[in-house]
């Protein structure tokens, strides 16, 4: 297994803690081995800047997307970091406390705004970015749309969803209503719609997107992708 290495900071070491609960992992159906990478992908943190492999892998992605092999940090104290204009949906994770400074930085959060119709006009930014929110999406191929079309042409869309990587992706209609966040709330904001597998880059092909990188972390425990407009 290769060391841990975090490419926002460049730390070497981890702290990891388990953060699946029984009752989800019985609503997903997650097997032992499932629920371990799934656990590391959350729950397995960089100890200098707290970043989880989500948030590397999501990281990398972004570092993809504008042509550095630094860290993510190192990069955004540069000059060129000032001239990106970034759409932030929701918070991306650990990844927003770096992103927020930049003057070209637009958050949009939930319900403010909505993924289904973004306020924004088309060709605006060079990056969009969101983390595991996706899944609450009701009809996420139409915002993956929307985030296609507010994008520049050549810029990317730099995203994350929990990937069950042996098996498809299903929509958990008919099923038990299935939320993440805080077990205690099962606040509407975390209602999942759909639990996404292997096939889960089919919806950027279908939302219209034809160049697709995925990036991996600690394989299957973290993966982002990078779809360009």
């Amino acid at each position: 297994m290769p060391k841990f290495s975090c490419s926002v900071c460049g730390s070497k070491e981890s702290l990891f803690t388990a953060v699946l609960w029984d009752g989800l992992v019985d609503e997903w159906q997650i097997s032992s081995d499932e629920r371990h990478y799934i656990d590391r992908q959350q729950g397995e943190q960089c100890v200098s800047c707290g970043c989880n492999l989500r948030s590397i892998a999501l990281a990398d992605a972004f570092r993809n997307a504008v042509s550095t092999n630094g860290t993510l940090t190192d990069y955004l104290s540069k000059p060129s970091a000032d001239k990106l204009e970034i759409l932030e949906i929701n918070e991306a994770g650990t990844l927003h406390s770096w992103l927020k400074p930049l003057p070209g930085h637009v958050f949009a959060e939930y319900p403010e705004v909505d993924m289904h119709a973004l306020p924004y006009p088309s060709g605006r930014f060079d990056i969009v970015i969101h983390s595991d929110t996706l899944e609450h999406v009701q009809n996420p191929v139409h915002a993956l749309t929307e985030c296609r079309r507010v994008l520049k042409r050549g810029g990317a869309l730099c995203f994350t969803v929990p990937i069950i990587v042996g098996r498809m992706s299903r929509t958990r209609d008919g099923l038990k209503p299935s939320y993440h966040g805080d077990p205690a709330k099962n606040a509407s904001d975390y209602l999942v719609y759909t639990e996404y597998g292997a096939d889960a880059w089919t919806q950027l092909v279908q939302a219209g997107f034809s160049q697709i990188r995925i990036f991996t972390v600690e394989y299957p425990s973290a993966i982002a992708f990078a779809a360009i407009a």
